[in-house]
């Protein structure tokens, strides 16, 4: 009896699961063959998109903008703390971080497809001057997860990107 139950709770549990419409995100489809990413030289930002692009995706990263279906162009990265509370005696009991980073996306005529567009990310963190080592890893692991974060978001984005139809990929 409890075998049946047991697994009729689990035939319920798996088509409700099935039926929600969730479902793993899956390779990104970019609009465009070949990307070449114009970055400053020493960009964390640009190195984790060109891997995410070359790893999750049939978009190629190519080293010559010439060669490129699409151009994007990573205007600034900005990360930026302010304070967020005070103590009762005057210190600071919590921070605010703030991740930016802005682009636009040009098409093989060096035509803007994408204007400039910012993303723009925050976490707030409790501090205690006491523990002043673990409270700065931890908002170096906050910076690095607000990147991943922008680096998600960004492509994304790119996915929704309309090229004219000489620069997009062709119908199969």
């Amino acid at each position: 009896m409890k075998t049946l139950l047991a697994m009729l709770c689990t035939l319920l549990a798996s088509s409700l699961i099935s039926g929600c419409g969730f479902q793993l995100r899956g390779a990104a489809n970019l609009p465009f063959d070949t990307l070449y990413v114009q970055a400053p030289v020493a960009s964390q930002f640009a190195q984790q998109f060109r891997r995410v692009v070359a790893a999750g995706s049939a978009t190629k990263i190519v080293d010559d903008p010439k060669s490129a279906a699409a151009t994007l162009v990573l205007v600034q990265e900005l990360r930026e703390k302010s304070i967020l509370s005070l103590s009762g005696a005057g210190r600071v009991s919590e921070f605010q971080l703030r991740y930016r980073m802005s682009y636009r996306l040009l098409d093989k005529n060096a035509m803007e497809t994408i204007p400039v567009s910012e993303i723009v990310l925050s976490r707030d963190f409790s501090f205690n001057d006491q523990n002043t080592l673990s409270k700065e890893s931890e908002e170096a692991l906050l910076f690095r997860d607000m990147q991943s974060d922008a680096v998600q978001q960004l492509v994304r984005r790119l996915q929704a990107a309309r090229l004219p139809p000489q620069a997009a990929k062709p119908l199969s």
